[in-house]
């Protein structure tokens, strides 16, 4: 290792590793530190279940955010494959088993909206909903990889009052309510509100309507793949690509300090043989602006606060469902939403923001092996084996805070329940055992991903998401990516455009560096 680099990356989560390839293919000298004893951090394939062969996105799992600009820039060895069906709601409806799937062409989406709703104004209402989306997409997706837009060159890009207003303006609550009626099909809408945040509908400082805008915009279209060869395809793309570069990466070495006194910098760095010291004239955060915060012994920023249970299964077979009209084929094959109406989302985050876990959990599932089946092995995938992952909405950190472990199976039991209400068999009767004859199922609440990847309070995106517009109070900062040093930059899901799997803040952070 040398003494002194041009830049030293901190974290070898994927938007690290981004800025790191990016620097090196510039002709940079570049050192990356990773606390763990592999890269990738949220973004990494990993075999949970001893004696099985399923390799699962274990903390992340699908991609929409990542831009075909980065891919080809770094030219990755790294593809995605479209799900045929988007969504499978189950519901009741007068006592009979029912729900509605979007995907398989408009005519069966039309069909199932129909059987659901009794007419097609459900339907037209959710045509125009997506064409409004899809135009933020169009407009909005690009202006992620350029510099920082202010809040009037952003509106002027959208160039729709009613696109603007809607997104930007008003609780996505209001577009919500007043184009649609029923109640399971508002939830469905809403649920791109509430991955990893926790708000209502209608909440005054629009967390939900950033939260929304990620969700609805990846690729200029929306549109949520599926990694081929799972996430840990992505990290070992980009860890190929960072080396061939020239840059160095250092697993199980973890910052401890940087100073600077903004254009050099000094990283203090721990490993099991003890510490040592590296100079760079750039240092690069891919870690939580909190833990910067701490290395570089500034006052913290807000604190932050995570709101998911996650849920890795590994299945022998898929389960029935109760409603015939849907093969599980197809209804796991996008993303399965449970206990997730309109008003069963309000009550769980009214219940969770009084202090106690939802009585009726929402939570959405999805298969990755339906799409691509090669995370598992020859034997499993010949044999019909599935892998499920499980998110949960509603879950905020601090009613984990008295006993991490009994909060974990109190919520886990009755996510399940909710589940199993809409199968024709029990979720058990289809997991996998493992070696040890386990049922091969791990739950992680936001305290386990804070302590397994120092996610902040387990926030999958480093805090609440922030809208891809300049902030006034820092107007300078041209790439979204500034700290209070010049020579100190986010390449984190911490920066101003960043949470999700995209690779964003590392390549704005790599231009920050290389005065573009």
């Amino acid at each position: 290792m040398r003494s002194s680099y041009d830049a030293v990356v901190l974290g070898g989560g994927h938007n690290a590793l981004v800025a790191t390839a990016y620097l090196a293919r510039a002709g940079r000298s570049v050192l990356l530190l990773e606390r763990l004893g592999e890269p990738g951090g949220a973004t990494v394939s990993s075999r949970p279940f001893p004696g099985r062969d399923a390799a699962l996105s274990r903390y992340s799992y699908l991609v929409s955010l990542l831009p075909r600009k980065v891919v080809r820039d770094l030219d990755l060895d790294f593809r995605v494959r479209a799900r045929d069906v988007s969504s499978y709601t189950p519901t009741v409806r007068g006592g009979v088993p029912t729900g509605l799937l979007v995907g398989g062409g408009r005519a069966r989406t039309r069909a199932s909206f129909a059987r659901l709703t009794g007419d097609d104004r459900a339907y037209a209402a959710w045509r125009e909903f997506a064409a409004l989306t899809g135009h933020a997409a169009r407009r909005i997706f690009p202006t992620l990889t350029e510099p920082l837009p202010d809040k009037a060159e952003l509106r002027r890009a959208v160039d729709d009052d009613t696109v603007w207003r809607t997104l930007f303006e008003e609780p996505i609550g209001t577009a919500i309510e007043a184009r649609f009626t029923d109640d399971l099909v508002r939830g469905v809408v809403l649920t791109d509100a509430l991955i990893g945040t926790f708000a209502d509908a209608h909440d005054p400082d629009l967390r939900q309507n950033r939260c929304f805008l990620y969700h609805v915009i990846g690729g200029g279209t929306g549109d949520w793949n599926v990694p081929v060869g799972g996430m840990g395809a992505l990290t070992r793309a980009l860890v190929d690509r960072a080396r061939a570069a020239g840059a160095e990466l250092r697993t199980g070495h973890e910052a401890v300090r940087v100073e600077t006194d903004g254009r050099r910098a000094e990283v203090t760095y721990r490993t099991a043989d003890g510490e040592g010291t590296v100079a760079a004239r750039h240092v690069l955060a891919g870690t939580s602006p909190q833990e910067l915060a701490a290395l570089t012994g500034q006052a913290p920023p807000a604190p932050a606060e995570g709101c998911q249970l996650k849920v890795n299964m590994l299945l022998k077979r898929l389960p029935k469902l109760r409603d015939p009209a849907v093969d599980p084929h197809e209804a796991f094959a996008g993303t399965f939403h449970i206990a997730e109406g309109y008003g069963e989302l309000a009550r769980a985050h009214a219940e969770a923001a009084s202090g106690c876990l939802p009585s009726v959990p929402p939570s959405e599932i999805y298969c990755h092996t339906l799409t691509d089946p090669t995370i598992l092995g020859p034997d499993l995938a010949e044999r019909g084996y599935q892998t499920l992952t499980l998110f949960g909405l509603h879950a905020p950190a601090r009613l984990f805070a008295a006993d991490n472990a009994t909060a974990r199976e109190k919520l886990l039991a009755a996510t399940l329940a909710q589940l199993d209400a809409h199968l024709a068999e029990p979720i058990a009767d289809c997991l996998a055992t493992d070696a040890d004859g386990r049922p091969c199922l791990e739950a992680k609440t936001p305290l386990d991903l804070e302590r397994e990847l120092r996610l902040p309070g387990g926030h999958i995106f480093h805090g609440d998401l922030a809208f891809p517009y300049a902030d006034d109070e820092a107007p300078d900062d041209r790439w979204g990516v500034a700290t209070a040093y010049p020579n100190v930059h986010l390449c984190g899901a911490g920066a101003r455009r960043g949470g999700g799997v995209s690779g964003i803040p590392g390549h704005n952070a790599a231009m920050a560096v290389l005065g573009l």
